[in-house]
């Protein structure tokens, strides 16, 4: 199977948070790789750009039950539980986006279809990921 097809892909219209507003609607793209299996990219499309933003398969787990992460990124439940909170931060700024609880469920559930919980360590080639922090450089 070539590279292109093993990706898992979906999207997602997030809300942005606004004071005083309903949540704007913002789409995103949700990304898994299986070559690197502990991460997941999500890409907000806004204006006339794309905001891609990595970060831990397993913080994107963890954060549909209970308050994870510190620094750049922070996922929790709201306090309605069907909707899952990312604050995000930046040199340049800060968001915080809301996103429906079931369909980042029904992301992480094809995610682990192809790479199960636990299981990261077999699909990582930590000597692929050397040569390419030695070529980009």
């Amino acid at each position: 199977m070539d590279k292109e097809s093993d990706l898992i892909r979906g999207t997602i219209v997030f809300g942005l948070r606004t004071f005083g507003a309903d949540p704007l609607p913002v789409q995103a793209d949700l990304e898994y790789d299986p070559e690197d299996p502990y991460a997941v990219v999500v890409a907000y499309h806004s204006g006339g750009g794309t905001v891609r933003w990595m970060f831990g398969r397993d913080l994107l787990a963890d954060g549909l039950l209970t308050p994870s992460g510190e620094g750049d990124v922070i996922i929790s439940p709201a306090d309605d539980t069907s909707i899952v909170i990312f604050a995000l931060s930046a040199p340049d700024g800060c968001a915080v986006l809301e996103a429906s609880a079931q369909e980042l469920a029904e992301f992480l559930d094809r995610t682990y279809d192809v790479v199960p919980a636990g299981s990261e360590q077999e699909w990582f080639d930590f000597d692929q990921e050397m040569t390419k922090l030695v070529t980009e450089s």
